[in-house]
């Protein structure tokens, strides 16, 4: 048995959560910049999750909803996740996104997985607190796939790890195989391999005879 571990903004879905939460309470801007500044090397990822949080605090619950409503699964990776659940891998969903998106993009698609690990913004009174709450602020995803690998019987040297972003590439170092999904900058170092598609990831993954 194998296990196949996703990230999930940027790579099973071909936008960010949070960017989508920022545009509807009018800071997608602020938002970006706080991005950009983690992208430089001028903030850790949960310095930068957690000031993204605080901007979007204020935003209406039902906006949330709606926001993470529309989350959808890129082209393809619906269909992938499937044929990787007929064949007995394990496939697990490890994202600094928020968990009701994760999983309404998967309701959408039709498509479920083994385990989610994803953070959550909490609510009070109607409204997002400005908080962020998690396994994946402070914690990382080498650790967080170590622990579903242990969980599921996996050696994490036959594990693969799929992510794109500067927060993926711990977990992409520990995998067996670390896949960039169209990588961003400094990323790919940390790739054994780099895919542009899911119609390439697949057949890298029958390649590798991980897909049947």
């Amino acid at each position: 048995m194998t296990l196949v571990a996703f990230d999930f903004d940027g790579t099973l879905a071909d936008s960010e959560m949070m960017d989508r939460l920022a545009a509807r309470h009018g800071v997608g801007d602020e938002v970006a910049g706080i991005t950009e500044r983690a992208m430089r090397g001028e903030l850790s990822y949960a310095e930068s999750l957690r000031e993204r949080a605080s901007l979007v605090g204020g935003l209406s619950a039902a906006d949330a909803a709606d926001v993470y409503g529309d989350v959808r699964l890129r082209d393809g990776a619906g269909e992938l996740l499937a044929k990787l659940s007929e064949d007995g891998v394990r496939v697990v969903v490890l994202t600094g996104g928020f968990g009701p998106g994760v999983e309404a993009a998967l309701d959408a698609a039709g498509a479920s997985v083994d385990r989610v690990v994803a953070n959550s913004l909490p609510e009070a009174d109607g409204v997002l607190t400005g908080d962020v709450e998690g396994p994946l602020i402070e914690g990382t995803k080498d650790d967080a796939l170590a622990e579903v690998c242990a969980e599921y019987g996996v050696d994490v040297a036959d594990a693969v790890a799929v992510g794109d972003g500067a927060n993926d590439a711990p977990m992409l170092d520990e995998a067996g195989c670390g896949v960039g999904f169209q990588p961003k900058p400094g990323v790919e170092e940390h790739c054994d391999v780099v895919v542009e598609s899911m119609a390439e990831l697949e057949a890298l993954l029958r390649e590798r005879k991980i897909l049947g």
